[in-house]
């Protein structure tokens, strides 16, 4: 398991995006040399957590359960397939562009080593937006790709450190629950009724997951 390429964006004028005036910083490129890696901070106020990395929107991106956002070459093979067309390292935005991890499989709260130092732990999936269509250009994406169920995992940073592109990523630890990034996916999206088993993550859930989770629990009763 390693990470093909570290990607990092700008941002950049957007006519699919409100925020910012306009700009995004969907657009991901593979860049060489070292890329620190830190908590950026909370929701609101953090951006990305690797230096360098641009995020317009703070208010839907970026802080620290969305710090890291992976995603496995393995699945971008899949969509090339599918839409017949090339998808670059970092097309879909994502930060880390992986091989031989299972990204949308990972369960909420497992810790990876990437590099020597760096600890990261899968937080949350990706839920696609209006700049992530206007971005892709495909028609129907949002449908398409919330349908497919294979969102990428963001990560939070437990301990900082330096990354690189070829750098290993190594499982160190595995819940034993079975809350992973696809059915925490399928409980925002299509699925509601499995919003109640996303509390099996216990802590490493994000708060805002919880609070749904627990809201639809109390409809439940009524």
């Amino acid at each position: 398991m390693k990470l093909l390429t570290v990607n990092l964006g700008q941002p950049a004028p957007s006519e699919h995006t409100q925020a910012a005036r306009g700009t995004t910083g969907i657009d991901k490129r593979p860049v060489d040399g070292p890329v620190a890696v830190a908590a950026p901070g909370p929701k609101g106020t953090g951006g990305s957590g690797l230096a360098g990395d641009a995020v317009v929107n703070l208010r839907h991106h970026g802080g620290d359960d969305q710090a890291v956002y992976a995603y496995a070459r393995e699945d971008l093979d899949d969509w090339q397939r599918e839409l017949g067309r090339e998808l670059a390292n970092g097309s879909f935005g994502e930060n880390l562009t992986t091989s031989g991890v299972e990204v949308t499989g990972a369960l909420i709260g497992e810790r990876w080593r990437v590099g020597p130092r760096l600890l990261l732990e899968v937080s949350c999936p990706r839920v696609p937006c209006q700049t992530f269509q206007g971005w892709l250009g495909e028609h129907g994406w949002l449908k398409r790709f919330t349908q497919a169920a294979v969102p990428g995992a963001y990560l939070r940073v437990i301990e900082p450190g330096e990354i690189r592109a070829g750098d290993a990523v190594e499982l160190v630890h595995r819940p034993a629950h079975e809350v992973s990034i696809r059915l925490m996916f399928q409980a925002l999206t299509t699925r509601r009724e499995l919003l109640p088993r996303l509390l099996e993550a216990g802590g490493a859930l994000p708060e805002e997951a919880r609070r749904r989770a627990e809201t639809y629990l109390e409809r439940e009763k009524d």
